[in-house]
């Protein structure tokens, strides 16, 4: 049920309805012609032959006409009834199908196997095999993979930095969240699975430094710098921890703990107003990453602050200066991609319209 089904089916109609004059003709077989997204009641009436085994009433008048249920009287298994008649009552020709037996049937499938082993014309395509309890595998992102061999995606170069998450269910390319100068191109990230969270914020973060230059002024794209936050309880868990890819990235990566929060906000704020001030639009990509959010407790918002000080003179707190980030950094390079364990978490950080603030989010079980 998408836009790729419904090219198919118009297509389908048009071989149907005109192919039989250059002699291309059409084999259609099915289960069941009942349900919402079934082959149009038009295209079938271009069918002049049908063949209906035992099926019930209403597959019955699907298959040959509204008028004829002779297909729910069928009884022998590979009984049938075969229709030339646009699916007429007087058109059904009782008959057996011709049956297979097992023992042929796979050596017959056994031959077309070795036949199509020793053919050298037939490319040799990966199968797409998906299976819902396998983790997705970064070493078969063909993009991914592109990116970190040649600094390019199918021969051009990215439009912007690209945070591939996982495998599509679908026969489409992996999911990516992409990271363009604008505002709101924040990802915010909101589930209970701590392993999850930190395979898709590591992944993130590789295929983040894979699209930019770690070096200024180098060939593959743009330079970019990270800063990770991780609390301190990160450290009784190495496996969780997001700073171990410093030992394997290049780029430059701050790691910054529960003690230097406020300093890394207050630089950050700095950083995004100077970019601001001075009109600096194509600097260095920075991406600041925060594995759970719940634990700092810095970041979460003064109930009792109404946005105003009396001296005017009142310094900007961690949790200011965290919105700053997420409000204007997005369009002078500066994203954020933050995960929260839960809503009620999230809620004692950010106010509904800062939340806003994250166009790309990413939901797991909660």
């Amino acid at each position: 049920d998408d836009k790729l089904a419904q090219d198919c089916s118009l297509v389908l109609d048009r071989l149907v309805r005109q192919g039989r004059a250059f002699g291309m003709h059409v084999l259609l077989g099915s289960q069941t012609l009942g349900g919402a997204y079934s082959l149009p009641r038009a295209t079938m009436g271009q069918m002049a032959v049908r063949v209906a085994l035992q099926c019930n009433e209403a597959d019955s008048r699907l298959i040959l006409s509204e008028d004829n249920t002779a297909a729910r009287l069928l009884t022998r298994p590979g009984e049938a009834i075969y229709n030339d008649a646009n699916g007429m009552v007087e058109g059904n020709h009782p008959f057996q199908v011709v049956w297979l037996g097992e023992e042929r049937r796979e050596r017959f499938l056994g031959k077309l196997r070795a036949l199509a082993d020793s053919r050298t014309d037939i490319p040799q395509l990966p199968r797409l095999v998906f299976d819902g309890n396998e983790a997705a595998d970064p070493a078969a992102n063909r993009l991914l993979t592109s990116l970190l061999d040649t600094g390019m995606i199918d021969g051009k170069p990215a439009v912007a930095p690209l945070a591939w998450l996982g495998d599509a269910i679908a026969i489409k390319d992996p999911t990516v969240a992409t990271f363009r100068r604008q505002g709101g191109t924040n990802l915010l990230i909101v589930g209970q699975r701590e392993d999850l969270a930190t395979r898709i914020l590591a992944m993130a973060t590789v295929s983040l430094a894979a699209g930019s230059d770690p070096y200024p002024g180098g060939a593959i794209g743009k330079p970019a710098r990270f800063v990770l936050f991780e609390p301190a309880i990160a450290e009784e868990h190495p496996e969780t921890m997001i700073t171990r890819l410093t030992e394997f990235l290049p780029h430059e990566i701050e790691s910054v703990g529960r003690l230097g929060v406020a300093d890394a906000f207050a630089d950050l704020a700095a950083e995004v107003q100077r970019r601001l001030d001075e009109q600096i639009l194509d600097a260095e990509s920075v991406f600041v990453i925060i594995r759970d959010l719940g634990r700092f407790r810095e970041c979460r918002r003064d109930e009792n602050d109404f946005g105003f000080s009396m001296s005017g003179e009142q310094k900007a707190s961690p949790a200011q200066n965290l919105v700053t980030v997420l409000k204007d950094g997005p369009t002078v390079g500066i994203h954020a991609i933050i995960w929260c364990d839960s809503l009620t978490n999230l809620q004692r950080t950010f106010e509904r319209n800062t939340l806003k603030e994250f166009e790309l989010r990413v939901l797991f079980q909660m």
